[in-house]
Parts: C-alpha cells; sequence; structure tokens
C-alpha cells in the first residue's frame, strides 16, 4: 500500500476474509494519508473512504463492517526504512502497537 489513498485499498479490501462481512467504510489518520475521494467501488460494492485526525495511529487503518465489527490494520508504509518497519512489524505481532 501506498499512502496514496483511493489506489492502494482496492486489492487489500477484495482479498478479506468472508468472515469479516462487508466492509462498508475504510478510515485513515489524515495527518499519514493523501486526500482520499467520498467513496470506492470494490467488487460489486461501494465502500466509503475517509479520512480523520482521531483515527488511532497514523499507520493504521480501520475497517468498518455492521453487524460484524471493526478491525484496526496496521500498515507499514513503503518508504519506511528496514529497521523501524521491523520494529513496526515485532510489536503488531506482540499485540503492542
Amino acid at each position: 500500500m501506498s499512502t496514496r489513498f483511493r489506489p492502494s485499498v482496492r486489492s487489500p479490501l477484495a482479498g478479506l476474509p468472508r468472515a469479516w462481512g462487508h466492509i462498508t467504510s475504510v478510515m485513515v489518520n489524515g495527518a499519514a494519508w493523501s486526500a482520499a475521494p467520498g467513496h470506492v467501488l470494490v467488487g460489486d460494492r461501494i465502500v466509503r473512504l475517509g479520512r480523520t485526525l482521531a483515527a488511532s495511529a497514523p499507520n493504521t487503518v480501520i475497517l468498518l463492517s455492521p453487524g460484524r465489527g471493526r478491525w484496526d490494520l496496521l500498515v507499514v508504509p513503503p518508504d519506511t526504512a528496514e529497521e523501524p518497519a521491523e520494529r513496526l512489524m515485532a510489536a503488531a505481532a506482540d499485540c503492542h502497537v
């Protein structure tokens, strides 16, 4: 994923487990991600896209699925140096992000 929001979101959303239900909204930290349009077509469904300054950590993408829940996913930006990226991934594996 890049910090260009719209092109980055389609493929990962299309590959999510069916048990997560239909993701209707995706939120990202507005300070870390570029401007997002209001929606994107994923398969045959429209997903709302949004930016907020209140959304968790800068490298977090929040997925919302009515009746199923919320998932906060860590995204390590592609331009992150190896050492900081490894620290982020290790912390995520230990659930300390």
